[in-house]
């Protein structure tokens, strides 16, 4: 009997955690998601070219880099927009929105 108990304990233990997993994969998922939309034109660029951006951003060691960075993906995508005729606002997402503040 107390070996039953046992096991069942161990199932118990076993969704719990899987569970947790769960809910943290889908924080992650909807994390990356608000990240995604601060891209200034993220909506106008491919998956890959969005992986590529990130790539850059987090390689850039200073923040006059990332400044650049962000600089020439805003007239990129002005241009592309443009060429599709779609409108972007003319201010790319004020730096950090989206950032856990403490």
């Amino acid at each position: 009997m107390w070996q039953r108990m046992l096991l069942l304990s161990a199932a118990g233990v076993l969704l719990v955690g899987t569970s947790f997993g769960w809910a943290a994969d889908q924080q992650r998922t909807g994390q990356q998601a608000q990240m995604q939309e601060q891209v200034y034109g993220s909506q106008l660029m491919t998956e890959e070219e969005r992986a590529e951006h990130r790539a850059q951003m987090r390689a850039a060691t200073t923040e006059e880099e990332r400044e650049r960075i962000r600089r020439e993906q805003h007239e990129r995508m002005k241009e592309r927009a443009k060429a599709q005729g779609v409108t972007l606002p003319e201010e790319p997402p004020e730096r950090g929105m989206g950032r856990k503040m403490g």
